[in-house]
């Protein structure tokens, strides 16, 4: 509701009171009744409108009431810092969404344990796989705690043991149980169920040579570089992104980039050796180091499966290998920005900061008729039905000047006697035309 809508419905009262008394025609009445009920449902509307949203503007204290209460300058002084706040707020906000985009990773050691259980033959039973001595095989680890690590709640968020690898295969000693039963093969597909372990059961009394190979579920996608590369960039295995940014920097520091013609690469000896071309474009990067990256080297652990002496019954072998694990930051800032109870609060605060400026400003305006009031009560309630007229003759629609014509006066001014005759010569004129047509002097 603007200003000049508050001042209206502070004064509708007065104005009506007055009307009244200075006997107003019932048109004139019923259209101040029309407008009294159309200042009404405004302020219905207004209210009704309570939960649109608001603009920073609408919080801003008129420099009016900045002068009369100098206090609130410490209001605008809090407004411009919560302005900056709020800018500060959504640039973290871009750059949290823009590092979420990124892969965040960090090293976490993984303890794998190989176990072999042993369980010898027993006499007394004939048929069934008691009579045959066996042993069992067990993979297992899990992940070591470290110092940031919170270990209030261990089962929280724990990671099952095959989700770290793509493919598991132990390889067993193939004199011993030939070439069609000494590899056990493990694979990731899109139906696996997660293990905590992997356990493979042989019959067998002797010590068995066994090689596991664990091939590790890199995300994003990590690749071997060409040896010759790999010690070029001083990269070994990593994801393409890093590859291609060590090779840009190599480029850069040996200045290889063609002066005049920017989009080439001028090889050295060494590139020369790698690609085989003297010069290429920046775009066949990519396609030249396809051929060069190759899947990473799995982990080898040998282990040996003892089922021989005194202490054979159970035996456990530790290794210790480098995992990357989603960085535990990231959780967080997808939970920042996410969370919507901190913005719901300030949504609140703010309305009601809304509604406080908004009732400042309607005092101000109380306070501002009433001084106009009590200044000059009888020019004030003039100004204002002079305004109030000139707004119902719009609002009707009415032509001329109502109230003035019913005073007889109106009728002595010096242009009544030319518009009467204006008015009779269109009436002669209108009457003539009628007989014409009716008597057909004009067809003739």
């Amino acid at each position: 509701m603007n200003r000049k809508s508050q001042i209206e419905c502070l004064c509708s009262n007065f104005i009506y009171f007055v009307a009244m008394h200075r006997g107003m025609s019932p048109a004139m009445q019923a259209a101040i009744d029309r407008k009294r009920q159309m200042q009404q449902d405004s302020r219905t509307m207004h209210m009704n409108k309570a939960k649109k949203k608001k603009k920073i503007a609408d919080k801003i204290l008129s420099q009016r009431v900045r002068d009369l209460v100098p206090e609130s300058q410490a209001y605008m002084d809090l407004l411009s810092f919560e302005r900056k706040l709020d800018s500060t707020i959504m640039r973290k906000r871009l750059d949290i969404q823009e590092a979420l985009k990124r892969p965040m990773k960090q090293k976490r050691k993984l303890r794998i344990f190989i176990s072999n259980t042993f369980y010898p033959a027993k006499p007394d039973v004939e048929d069934g796989d008691d009579s045959i001595a066996s042993w069992e095989l067990r993979v297992e680890g899990r992940l070591l705690e470290d110092g940031t690590s919170k270990s209030s709640d261990p089962s929280k968020g724990k990671r099952k043991f095959s989700t770290f690898f793509k493919s598991l295969v132990i390889e067993l000693d193939k004199d011993l149980y030939g070439p069609d039963n000494h590899l056990v093969e493990w694979h990731r597909t899109q139906s696996t169920n997660e293990t905590d372990g992997f356990q493979v059961k042989r019959p067998g009394d002797r010590n068995v040579k066994c090689t596991v190979l664990l091939m590790l579920d890199y995300q994003p996608m990590q690749f071997k570089l060409d040896p010759r590369l790999a010690r070029l960039l001083g990269v070994h295995t990593q994801t393409r992104p890093v590859i291609i940014n060590a090779l840009w920097q190599y480029i850069k520091t040996h200045k290889l980039q063609d002066k005049h013609e920017r989009e080439y690469i001028n090889c050295d000896k060494y590139l020369q050796q790698i690609f085989q071309v003297t010069r290429m474009k920046f775009a066949e990067i990519p396609q030249r180091l396809h051929a060069l990256l190759m899947p990473p080297d799995p982990i080898v652990i040998n282990h040996m499966i003892t089922v021989e002496g005194p202490d054979a019954a159970k035996k456990t072998a530790c290794y210790d290998i480098d995992v990357e694990v989603d960085d535990t930051l990231k959780q967080q800032m997808s939970s920042f920005l996410l969370s919507t109870q901190s913005q719901q609060e300030i949504q609140s605060l703010d309305n009601k900061i809304h509604e406080t400026v908004e009732t400042i400003n309607q005092l101000k305006t109380n306070r501002e008729f009433l001084l106009c009031f009590a200044k000059d009560p009888q020019e004030f309630i003039n100004n204002w039905l002079v305004s109030q007229t000139r707004d119902l003759k719009t609002m009707t629609d009415v032509v001329g000047n109502p109230e003035e014509e019913r005073h007889a006066d109106y009728y002595y001014q010096p242009w009544a006697q030319e518009a009467v005759c204006r008015y009779f010569y269109g009436k002669v004129q209108q009457r003539r035309v009628e007989l014409e047509q009716a008597l057909g002097i004009r067809n003739a």
